[in-house]
């Protein structure tokens, strides 16, 4: 029983971490031109990943310094994330 929770956390992060990757991966290529969000696709896209992530990103910029320029919530949680799936978690269940 315990393996099957284990595995299932660790779909879900695996899933969150692809997740903010893409996410990462398309700010940069809309701050570099490389996408422009006036393309349907583009918008619909990048629209869905914030809807998905603003609710970890806020509630981590809650607790973070104001650091206005530049948004260290996506790698807070992308480190956490990180240390969930490697450390935490095979720690948890005894796998380690």
């Amino acid at each position: 029983m315990m393996t099957i929770l284990y595995d299932a956390l660790q779909m879900v992060l695996g899933l969150a971490y692809t997740v903010m990757i893409i996410h990462i991966i398309m700010s940069w290529l809309i701050n570099f031109n490389v996408l422009n969000l006036h393309q349907p696709i583009v918008y619909q896209i990048w629209t869905g990943l914030n809807r998905l992530l603003e609710p970890l990103y806020g509630r981590i910029r809650q607790v973070l310094p104001n650091t206005h320029p530049l948004d260290l919530a996506p790698l807070v949680a992308f480190l956490a994330v990180i240390l969930l799936r490697g450390s935490v978690l095979p720690v948890l269940f005894g796998l380690r």
